[in-house]
């Protein structure tokens, strides 16, 4: 399964680590923090698919995105809940998820319409430590995106990234 995503900076991973130990308590915890621009399901060849990311993309600027609260989705459209993660706000992330919507088919219940930019932190967890979790501010962080990245599920590699210009 492939998917285009965000490369989110370190001050992201950073809030991630202040909240593990109430994470901890949690069934699955995310080490690896990403935030999926489209998924683009599978394809035969990496570089067609590459292709057809950047042709569909092409004139599209950098933007900015801004990591900007704690959110949780209570019940999740596949696998166990509540999700908890960090709230993604970026007006250009949006018109990239809808730009490859025209190419490539939406995910039902997760994109096109669905789509929430968020970046997942742990899964499953108890609903009092959920709720403590949402009564926690964090310091916003903001960051300029200037490639995407393309992302191999299966083997957890990118193969490749497409820049922005800007």
């Amino acid at each position: 399964m492939y998917s285009l995503n965000v490369p989110v900076p370190g001050s992201v991973g950073r809030i991630a680590s202040e909240l593990h130990p109430s994470l901890a308590r949690f069934d699955r915890v995310r080490e690896r923090h990403s935030l999926v621009a489209k998924r683009l399901g599978e394809a035969g060849s990496v570089d067609r698919l590459r292709e057809r990311c950047r042709q569909a993309l092409v004139g599209t600027p950098a933007f900015e995105a801004r990591v900007d609260g704690i959110d949780v989705f209570e019940s999740p459209v596949s696998g166990p809940g509540p999700v908890v993660y960090l709230r993604v706000e970026s007006p250009g992330l949006r018109l990239v998820h809808e730009t490859l919507t025209a190419e490539f088919d939406p995910v039902e219940g997760i994109e096109g319409d669905d789509y929430v930019p968020h970046v997942t932190l742990a899964r499953g967890g108890d609903p009092d430590v959920v709720d403590q979790l949402l009564q926690r501010e964090i310091d916003p962080v903001t960051w300029r995106v200037t490639e995407l990245e393309l992302w191999d599920a299966t083997y957890e590699v990118s193969p490749g990234t497409l820049s922005l210009p800007g």
